[in-house]
C-alpha cells in the first residue's frame, strides 16, 4: 500500500509573519510579484503565476464579540481528485509519487483549462517568451517542493514555520496531529473544524480552522465537475481502447474544449464547483 503524506495548515497557530511567503519564493526562485496596497496587511489577493503560497487576513468578531485576526496560509491543496488532473487534455498535470500534482512543462499547451476548473482558483497561467521571440503560456501552482521532498527534505514553507502551524508527513499522522489539536482548541474557538474536503477525495493540504471555511473564503463543499468525471474515467480510457491513443489525443483536445472551457457554455457547472 503506498504511504499517502500531507501538509497540515494550523490555522490556529500562525501570526501571520509571511516567512512562508519568502521561503517559497527563495526556494522556487519566484520573481517579484507586487500589488497595490488596497487598504489591508494581506500583500495578495490571492496565489498567482509568481506567488504560489500566501496568507489571508480575516477581521472577524467571533462569539461573545471577540475581536480575532484569522490568518491562513494558502496555496494548491493538491486535491485527491484533482480536477486539474482530470481536465489536462496533454497530461502535463499528473500525481507524483507523494500523492501531490505537479504539472510537467515539457507537455503543458497552455490551454487553461486547470485555470479554469481547479474549485480554489489557485491555478494560473504565466506567460514565456521562446528564443524566437514567440510567446507561450505554461500552468504554474505550488509543487509541495517535491524536488526538496525526494531528497528527504520538508517543503521550503514547512521548514521555515516557527509556530508549527505548517507540519508535514505521513497523512494519517498528520489527520491524528489535527483531531488532537482540535480538541485543544475548541474552548477557545467552540466552531473549530477540519477542513478535508471530501467532494474532492480529501486534500494533501488540509486545514485546522478556527471557524466555518466560508470566514475563511474557502468553499464549504467543492467538487469535480461531473462532465470532467465523466470525461476521464471513463469517455477517454474508452476512446482510447477503440480509437488508439493518438485519434483520441485529437478528439480529445476537441472535447476538452467544449467541456471544460468556461467561458464558453461551460460557465455554469465550473461556478457551482465553488459553491
Amino acid at each position: 500500500m503506498t504511504t499517502k503524506y500531507a501538509k497540515l495548515v494550523d490555522t490556529t497557530r500562525c501570526n501571520g509573519c509571511r516567512a512562508c511567503m519568502v521561503a517559497c519564493k527563495n526556494w522556487n526562485d519566484l520573481p517579484v510579484d507586487p500589488e497595490e496596497f488596497k487598504g489591508s496587511y494581506q500583500s495578495h489577493d490571492k496565489c498567482g503565476a509568481n506567488t504560489w503560497n500566501m496568507l489571508t487576513f480575516t477581521e472577524h468578531v467571533a462569539e461573545g464579540n471577540r475581536f480575532e485576526w484569522l490568518f491562513r496560509h494558502t496555496a494548491c491543496f493538491h486535491c485527491t481528485d484533482a480536477a486539474c488532473v482530470k481536465v489536462c487534455p496533454a497530461d502535463a498535470m499528473h500525481f507524483t509519487e507523494f500523492g501531490t500534482v505537479n504539472t510537467n512543462y515539457d507537455k503543458c499547451i497552455g490551454c487553461g483549462y486547470c485555470v479554469q476548473n481547479c474549485p480554489f482558483g489557485i491555478v494560473e497561467l504565466e506567460t514565456h517568451t521562446d528564443e524566437n521571440g514567440t510567446e507561450y503560456e505554461l500552468a504554474q501552482k505550488c509543487v509541495m517542493c517535491v524536488d526538496r521532498l525526494r531528497e528527504g527534505d520538508q517543503p521550503a514553507c514547512v521548514e521555515i514555520c516557527h509556530m508549527d502551524a505548517l507540519i508535514y508527513g505521513e497523512k494519517a499522522d498528520m489527520e491524528a496531529l489535527a483531531e488532537e489539536r482540535l480538541a485543544e482548541i475548541k474552548e477557545r474557538f467552540p466552531n473549530a473544524n477540519i477542513y478535508n474536503p471530501v467532494g474532492v477525495e480529501g486534500t494533501q493540504t488540509f486545514y485546522l480552522l478556527a471557524e466555518p471555511p466560508s470566514v475563511y473564503g474557502l468553499p464549504e463543499n467543492p467538487r469535480v465537475p461531473l462532465s470532467a468525471t465523466v470525461w476521464k474515467d471513463y469517455a477517454q480510457p474508452l476512446g482510447k481502447a477503440m480509437l488508439g491513443v493518438t485519434t483520441m489525443a485529437v478528439i480529445g483536445g476537441y472535447i476538452s474544449n467544449k467541456l471544460f472551457n468556461k467561458d464558453d457554455h461551460g460557465a455554469d457547472e465550473g461556478e457551482e464547483s465553488n459553491e
